[in-house]
């Protein structure tokens, strides 16, 4: 995760809290020619949201062929479409979520993207004037995209965090915070409105992709996720059940939605931040499966797009590696146990608690070899997301990587675009 500053409105004043940034991601996408069937975004001016910056903490394996030493790959993808023709950094590039500074989008980033070496983008509250501005620099992303350079016929994966309360990167809905609405006369109402109105507001602008909602359990009034009101509820029941109606309400929105952070931080103590340090959270396998699993499990049986990874340690399931790190969970508890065949993601590589497995490169070589899919590059430098494709791709071609895994991981995220075309 990306340390960044939350700023909320106490009373008259404006107070900076440092808070966790992280993201995950999904999105859209056509197929065939250069069919990219994003909705069109809305070109709604209006004032940017009050304040300073805001930024939130945060399938079955395929198989292809590969072509000699060119280092391109072709294959078929799960629904029988054919694959396009990429090289091994194209294919790298395209497990990669790229994140910069400011309200422009850097020549480097579209440079990448017309040469099909990018995903996604994540945005953040200083990427965002109005909705006029960011709606154009979604435009001028999508033209990039377009480019003859680029094999890859479908959208980019375009996300930010949008969960409610404090945490948005947009000014409008969803207004209440999960633990107000939690706490509301009509919770399960209020979560689908919430689902529903952030998918509206995304999509208007062009996004395709929302990293929401938070599944963690808070343990104590005032830890690290209560503190912002960023949990439904201390029950897993209830967190199941609201998390559930989100879910639904925005994925029938056409927006991808995302749970967070698996397999849970809902027992992480007020300054308990991955994005700064290390954290290990001692919970019994017992409670982390009946407690801090169980909204997943709601969230998987109403077909969520993207789940994304804690950089948390749980010596109960794996004592030597963070969460996103570690096969143990991933394959484990997430694909094997819960049966979850979607995309997962990291949170952000940058992360203060990776700081004992090197560097940038070869966090996301240990993460893509555990089982993750995307990589969330979002400390805003277009080179953090360089060095990521090129740990994957220098893994896939010295024999790091398994190539039907990279494959499988691949189709995955292109087969989530796809499905996001409408």
């Amino acid at each position: 995760m990306r340390t960044a500053q939350l700023w909320i409105r106490v009373g008259g004043s404006i107070m900076a809290v440092a808070m966790a940034a992280a993201c995950a991601a999904t999105a859209t996408a056509g197929q065939g020619g250069n069919s990219r069937r994003r909705p069109t975004p809305a070109a709604v001016s209006g004032p940017a949201s009050s304040g300073p910056p805001a930024a939130s903490p945060s399938a079955s394996p395929a198989t292809g062929a590969s072509s000699g030493t060119s280092g391109q790959t072709s294959g078929t993808s799960r629904s029988g479409a054919a694959l396009p023709t990429l090289t091994a950094r194209q294919m790298a590039g395209q497990r990669v979520i790229y994140s910069y500074r400011g309200l422009t989008p850097p020549p480097g980033l579209l440079r990448l993207i017309r040469h099909g070496e990018v995903a996604g983008v994540i945005f953040f509250a200083d990427n965002v004037s109005g909705r006029a501005q960011i709606s154009a620099v979604i435009a001028e992303l999508d033209r990039a995209d377009a480019s003859k350079l680029n094999p890859v016929r479908s959208p980019l994966l375009l996300m930010t965090d949008q969960e409610g309360g404090q945490v948005r990167r947009l000014p409008g809905p969803p207004a209440l915070s999960e633990k107000q609405i939690g706490e509301s006369a009509r919770p399960a109402a209020q979560a689908a409105s919430a689902g529903r109105r952030a998918a509206k507001d995304l999509l208007a602008v062009g996004m395709n992709v929302n990293l929401a909602p938070v599944l963690d359990v808070y343990r104590k009034p005032g830890d690290f996720l209560d503190q912002f009101g960023r949990s439904y509820s201390s029950s897993p029941h209830v967190v199941s059940s609201l998390g559930a109606d989100f879910v639904r309400a925005q994925q029938d929105g056409g927006v991808a939605a995302t749970a967070k952070h698996f397999p849970g931080l809902g027992a992480a103590a007020t300054s308990q931040d991955t994005d700064a340090r290390p954290l290990t959270l001692h919970l019994s396998k017992a409670t982390i499966r009946d407690v801090d699993e169980l909204p997943y499990q709601a969230a998987i049986s109403a077909r969520i797009k993207l789940i994304m990874v804690s950089w948390a340690v749980y010596p109960a399931l794996d004592g030597a590696r963070p969460a996103g790190l570690s096969r143990a969970v991933i394959q484990g508890e997430l694909r094997q146990r819960l049966g979850f065949g979607g995309v997962t993601i990291t949170d952000a590589l940058g992360a203060g608690a990776l700081g004992a497995f090197g560097s940038i490169s070869r966090r996301g070589q240990l993460a893509a070899a555990a089982g993750m899919d995307l990589l969330l590059c979002s400390g805003q430098r277009i080179g953090e997301g360089e060095q990521a494709m090129r740990g994957l791709s220098s893994g896939y071609g010295n024999g790091t990587l398994s190539h039907a895994a990279f494959k499988a991981s691949l189709r995955r995220v292109l087969a989530l675009r796809a499905a996001l075309a409408g």
